[in-house]
């Protein structure tokens, strides 16, 4: 569907507004969710919280979003996490030099590309600054981490988190201590991270601060082909987009790991877990693949890489890192801190230190491909329509409760109403402004599936009208059935089409 009709309904049911707008002159890159967006952002934390954490019986934590210098030190982002800066030497606007030369190209440039690589192309492509056309100056290594010092003393220096995981890293000695988890163990964690890109764009796409949804899975690498959950994924087709050949090959998680596609079960095994999340989102399964990353383009921390991506307008947006980080980041903080991080399992002769495969899922970037993959326009007769065709448990509310009129009395039986939803723990919309047509129109823009519409009838006789968003179709149903009839839409034991007209 295209990104500018979702961008203005996004922007005009105030889903997303850029954060302190009234200031002409407020930095790009930051974004505030308005009622709605929040609303289903939320749901879509606590349904990756649902298919990560509680289905996999894994472990979650929250970390702060300010770690000392010392930890940034060990974890190489100090000296790594960098992206190439150039800057107009007339106008002085600065540009990501990669982003420049992929415009032009097509195609990414590896992630280790040197500062002499970029000069070299920018010369031959001859490329110019695009509000004045005069020449860029050197390439040079911008990092991208924000700093800030800590109490009244000068030199404690301390940054934020560019990325979730250093506090699930940081954790896990004390976790293991605890003697309450065993291995394979996941740690998961949402939360803020922040970084001070260049040239922040594309609304949520690129932004300096974003929310993360990690998944850390540590694990013993001579048991890597230990899942136990395998078999409820061998046979699932998870795309995979090759180096060898650069294409997607729809392969079954068994035969990306005999063929050595991938390290191991456990790897296949998240992979599917990631895929399978997704589809959830209503994101099509065509739509979707992960990138096989060659060495120069990893992060330098990784000794294999999947970028789990989805098409979105012609462009590839990476929603996911999945990273077998080895045991770099144990080792190196614990070289660091000069603390051992070593573990042993009972049936080991000898201690070692845990590997890492990593899930790091963008809430932000999964927002917005979840609103445009649900973004439905039609026609229905002379009128356009616009929708969005969440599933169930990712609406902002999962009612609208709306009187037909708002005298005689229905407006207060419309709200009685909507209190004793309310006490099901169901959320509700009240809405009684405007034209009852304009209302559900409202309702279907933020993708709440059922609307109740209490009219004169249901003075009489407490039934009320029931309307299916996706369908627009309608039945009557009475009051005190609306317990079970929704409690069993929750639980997927009843749809809409099995009701039947009292």
């Amino acid at each position: 569907m295209p990104h500018a009709e979702v961008t203005n309904l996004a922007q005009r049911r105030g889903l997303i507004v850029a954060s302190a707008e009234l200031y002409p002159n407020a930095p790009a890159g930051f974004w505030d969710y308005g009622n709605e967006g929040t609303k289903i952002k939320r749901r879509l934390v606590e349904k990756w919280r649902k298919h990560f954490i509680l289905n996999e019986r894994n472990i979650e934590m929250e970390g702060t979003t300010i770690l000392p210098e010392v930890v940034f030190k060990a974890s190489g982002h100090l000296e790594n996490f960098n992206d190439p800066l150039v800057t107009c030497e007339t106008c002085h606007t600065p540009y990501r030099a990669d982003k420049l030369i992929e415009e032009k190209v097509g195609h990414e440039i590896p992630e280790g590309a040197s500062m002499e690589y970029f000069d070299e192309k920018i010369k031959e492509l001859q490329l110019t600054c695009p509000k004045d056309q005069k020449p860029f100056g050197k390439t040079r290594k911008f990092n991208l981490m924000m700093g800030l010092e800590i109490g009244a003393a000068r030199g404690n220096k301390a940054y934020l988190r560019p990325e979730a995981c250093q506090s699930i890293f940081l954790s896990f000695p004390r976790t293991w201590k605890s003697g309450r988890v065993k291995l394979p163990i996941g740690i998961g964690q949402v939360g803020k991270a922040y970084r001070n890109e260049i040239a922040p764009r594309q609304g949520l796409l690129r932004t300096r601060e974003f929310e993360q949804m990690d998944m850390e899975v540590f694990f013993n690498p001579k048991k890597i082909n230990e899942v136990a959950a395998w078999n409820e994924v061998a046979e699932y087709e998870i795309q995979l987009y090759l180096l060898k050949d650069k294409q997607v090959h729809a392969m079954t998680c068994r035969d990306a790991v005999e063929q050595n596609i991938v390290s191991g079960k456990l790897v296949a095994y998240y992979l599917a877990r990631a895929q399978q999340f997704l589809e959830a989102l209503n994101i099509p399964r065509s739509t979707i693949r992960f990138r096989e990353l060659e060495k120069e383009a990893r992060a330098f921390y990784a000794a294999e890489t999947w970028d789990l991506e989805v098409s979105l307008d012609g462009a590839w947006v990476e929603l996911a890192a999945c990273n077998y980080r080895t045991d770099h980041d144990l080792k190196t903080h614990g070289m660091e801190s000069k603390q051992d991080v070593s573990i042993k399992e009972d049936e080991e002769p000898e201690k070692f230190i845990p590997h890492i495969f990593e899930v790091s899922m963008g809430v932000d970037r999964t927002f917005w491909v979840m609103l445009n993959a649900n973004f439905r326009k039609e026609m229905r007769g002379e009128e356009e329509r616009m929708y969005l065709d969440f599933p169930g448990d990712l609406t902002p509310y999962d009612v609208g409760v709306f009187p037909l009129m708002k005298k005689d009395g229905l407006a207060e039986k419309a709200d009685e109403l909507a209190h004793h939803l309310e006490t099901m723990n169901l959320r509700v919309l009240y809405d009684a402004a405007g034209s009852i047509g304009k209302r559900y129109a409202r309702a279907d823009e933020i993708g709440i599936g059922y609307a109740l519409t209490v009219d004169y009838d249901s003075l009489k006789d407490r039934s009320v009208t029931i309307r299916e968003r996706t369908s627009m179709k309608q039945k009557r149903i009475l009051v005190d059935d609306l317990d079970e009839i929704f409690w069993k839409f929750s639980t997927g034991q009843r749809k809409f089409e099995d009701l039947a007209d009292e």
